[in-house]
């Protein structure tokens, strides 16, 4: 039977990996995760506390594991934990295979640490290890938010070979933070005479919160009953022209001088990630932050529902990123003009990203107790 490629598939073709944004313990259990990796093309996975939390909720596949942990004497810390890296360390193995013919570029599942320790960085990094160390996985990535007190923790386990997935990046400035953080590691690295090669890492940066909050905020600005006022000129516009402007930006520091030593030498290129991808606004096509953002040398990590939008309706454009990128300066220069503070939109979300993984998480550990 001759296969017939799917639009997802084909973003292979384009320098395009595409991920599922979402593991749960019934994908595992029913075959279909393995059907979209071995018929589909998908080429990685995330977790995050949200999609742990809603797969606990809606399946009892957890149950027996939940209470034979409980009798070993367990916590319930350590229970929420140990199932999670049960889920994580099976979907590495479902994904040997990609990670091995990619070569180590795809293939990863991803875990996150607790997400009540976004803003402390010694605990992060201890967090990580043991995560790290519990999976025993080539293909595990460790989920670490893009904090400033993330940062540090991110460069020190790179340094040490842990493959990070950097989250919750929503601003130019602290991609630009991250990136350097991971140049640091390969050349400290390096300085130890330690291997560049297979230490992979992936900067995710989120799309749609940016444009629900600055739509938002648009709004407030725009003139009440006047489709044609300014302020709404810009709204849906803000998240694409803050990715071009971040693929702008790895673009030249990818290219430099200081990282092409680097690179000659094993070390990997840190691949932005698009994450956040299925849109949020009822009148936005659900292809908006797929269609826009394809281009070389990235990840766009989508919900089912935006994969499946993508196959039957997606645009299929080769380095569709570049498309009105000399506009991505103006949309910002734009906004902010119209009076909103963009480090406050950054913080704002950075904080709120932040809660909206803890509060999950809180629900996960709650689940647990009351199995």
């Amino acid at each position: 039977m001759i296969h017939t490629m799917t639009q997802s598939e084909k973003l292979l073709d384009y320098g395009q990996s595409y991920w599922l944004d979402d593991l749960s313990r019934e994908m595992l259990d029913s075959g279909a995760l393995q059907q979209r990796i071995e018929e589909e093309g998908l080429r990685g996975v995330t977790s995050n506390p949200k999609t742990f939390a809603d797969s606990m909720q809606n399946s009892e596949a957890y149950s027996d594991d939940i209470k034979r942990l409980r009798n070993e004497g367990k916590t319930t810390e350590a229970i929420y934990e140990t199932l999670m890296v049960d889920d994580v360390s099976r979907a590495c193995d479902l994904f040997k295979r990609v990670y091995e013919t990619s070569d180590g570029t795809d293939g990863f599942v991803s875990i996150e640490v607790d997400p009540r320790l976004a803003r402390h960085t010694d605990a992060t990094i201890k967090a990580a290890q043991r995560l790290w160390t519990a999976v025993d996985r080539p293909n595990c990535m460790i989920k670490i938010p893009g904090t400033v007190e993330g940062i540090p923790a991110i460069e020190t386990v790179l340094t040490e070979g842990i493959h990070v997935n950097v989250t919750l990046l929503f601003s130019l400035e602290r991609y630009e933070q991250v990136i350097t953080a991971y140049q640091r590691a390969m050349a400290k690295r390096r300085e130890a005479n330690r291997p560049l090669q297979h230490v992979a890492s992936v900067a995710s940066f989120f799309l749609s919160r940016i444009d629900v909050l600055v739509d938002e905020l648009l709004e407030h600005r725009a003139i009440p009953s006047s489709a044609k006022s300014p302020s709404r000129e810009f709204q849906g516009k803000m998240a694409v022209a803050c990715a071009q402007q971040v693929y702008r930006s790895f673009k030249a520091f990818f290219q430099s001088p200081e990282w092409t030593e680097l690179h000659a030498e094993g070390a990997a290129i840190q691949r932005p990630l698009w994450a956040s991808t299925g849109t949020k606004h009822p009148d936005y096509p659900e292809t908006l932050y797929v269609d826009n953002l394809i281009a070389k040398q990235t990840v766009n990590t989508m919900p089912a529902k935006t994969i499946e939008a993508f196959d039957k309706d997606g645009t299929l454009q080769p380095d569709a990123i570049y498309k009105n990128m000399d506009e991505a300066d103006y949309v910002l220069k734009q906004v902010e003009e119209s009076g909103i503070d963009l480090g406050y939109v950054y913080q704002r979300l950075e904080d709120e990203g932040i809660q909206k993984f803890i509060t999950p998480f809180k629900k996960g550990l709650q689940q647990v107790e009351n199995t």
